[in-house]
């Protein structure tokens, strides 16, 4: 069971293609977990050291959100959900129903690793 704020299962899949395999010999945490924490402290506004521990340690959180802003994955991710926002549109407005539901999307948002 997902909690309220995090990735469906749909969503999930829609990402994951997006994200960067790991390019060390041992297995890391979980990407869905550790994104669903990232995206846990945007949203309530808290300190990396304030994130619940169910997401992994905060090190672990605000280690991986740096790597992938600075590798461009949330700009692959950005740029994703508009092309399919842009589609889902496109379906409507031809009278059909719309593929995955990206509601909303700015342009202008950018990660920064500060």
């Amino acid at each position: 069971m997902s909690r309220r704020h995090e990735l469906t299962d749909a969503g999930w899949e829609f990402v994951r293609p997006l994200l960067p395999r790991s390019i060390r010999g041992r297995s890391r945490l979980d990407d869905r977990k550790i994104l669903n924490g990232i995206v846990w402290k945007f949203r309530s506004g808290v300190a990396w050291r304030d994130v619940p521990e169910r997401y992994g340690s905060w090190a672990t959180l605000h280690t991986r959100f740096r790597r992938w802003a600075k590798n461009g994955t949330f700009t692959r991710m950005f740029q994703r959900f508009r092309r399919a926002r842009s589609s889902d549109q496109d379906r409507r407005a031809a009278g059909r129903r719309p593929g995955f539901g990206v509601t909303a999307c700015s342009e202008e948002a950018r990660f920064s690793p500060w």
